[in-house]
């Protein structure tokens, strides 16, 4: 498995840079003037001209992929403190004597790996409790469809789900708030809060959204997996030896039914840590999604770009992610 995982790796690699070449590319031919918003609006041509000078963005566009590429991973110091160290105020390393430089915000005035590292946690955890609850609700949902199937059980599933799949994140969200907010008054209306309780109650409704969203598309994949699998003869000959129908269903049916849902599950963590956008801004909730959508309004390509690469990568560790677990779920795969 090692050279196979290798060739993934360098695909991976292959893969991140294209997609924060194109990120680079269209964001210097898409119209508009990243020293203007600098300078202020008021600012005469001769200071706009001056940042753009200092920025480098007077220089061909050529001459400025290259000095982005030399600047996004490069060597340096295996230890460093960015606040002393001006040659590398901007850098976060990777590993030791190995440096990640995005540049720096244009409207944060920040580097953007500090303002990436302090949003891709929430992010993250935003996503990580976005998964759990559509992988309880949706298995689970279609586990029960599948085993009544026909029945007014499978029916109210099939209803749910289609429901769920149907109606837009944005209308869940209101949904929610609406409930749980205005009427009963249990969870905090839109905000990250300063506390770790904050924190947590602000977690409940934008995940709840996602996993509600995400749920809904796994009910019907795993109700309609399980239909078919049940009807196999290894299912036949597992319950003939005289196996509980609990053994039969979690350890026959449901672990092949996994298989292609796990598919879906690494793309929706890769594309969920990249960020919900419309959720985030919904709730409030300072993640990757509201820095993009705050970055393009800006016109900070620095940060743009950052955000780009971070997507890519996640997504592509994800997809990678999935591979190993199609091996451990189906040993045929190593064949």
């Amino acid at each position: 498995m090692i050279a196979p995982i290798a060739r993934r790796l360098l695909w991976a690699v292959f893969i991140v840079w294209a997609v924060s070449s194109l990120a680079f590319v269209i964001n210097n031919v898409v119209p508009g003037d990243s020293a203007l918003m600098i300078a202020g609006p008021q600012a005469r041509p001769a200071d706009v001209a001056r940042v753009r000078r200092d920025l480098g963005l007077d220089r061909p566009l050529v001459v400025q992929y290259g000095a982005f590429m030399r600047r996004l991973v490069h060597l340096g110091a295996w230890t460093f403190d960015p606040k002393t160290n001006k040659a590398h105020e901007n850098c976060a390393a990777i590993v030791p004597g190995v440096h990640l430089d995005f540049g720096r915000s244009y409207a944060r005035s920040q580097p953007v790996v500090t303002v990436l590292a302090e949003r891709i946690p929430r992010t993250a955890v935003l996503a990580l409790a976005a998964i759990v609850i559509q992988l309880a609700l949706g298995v689970s949902a279609g586990v029960l469809a599948a085993r009544r199937r026909n029945t007014v059980v499978d029916r109210a599933a099939v209803a749910a789900s289609l429901l769920g799949i149907s109606a837009p994140t944005f209308l869940i969200a209101l949904a929610l708030q609406l409930v749980f907010s205005h009427q009963l008054h249990w969870l905090p209306l839109p905000g990250y809060g300063k506390t770790f309780e904050d924190h947590a109650l602000g977690l409940v409704l934008p995940a709840l959204t996602l996993g509600i969203f995400g749920a809904a598309y796994y009910t019907r994949l795993v109700r309609d997996e399980m239909i078919g699998l049940m009807q196999q003869d290894y299912v036949r000959t597992a319950r003939a030896k005289g196996l509980s129908e609990s053994s039969v269903v979690l350890r026959h049916a449901l672990r092949n039914a996994l298989v292609p849902l796990v598919t879906v599950v690494g793309l929706d963590v890769g594309a969920l840590i990249g960020g919900a956008i419309v959720t985030e801004q919904i709730f409030r909730w300072p993640g990757l999604g509201e820095l993009s959508v705050s970055a393009l309004q800006n016109r900070d390509g620095p940060v743009i770009i950052g955000t780009v690469i971070v997507t890519s990568t996640a997504i592509v560790l994800a997809s990678l992610a999935v591979d190993l677990l199609y091996v451990a779920l189906d040993p045929r795969v190593r064949v």
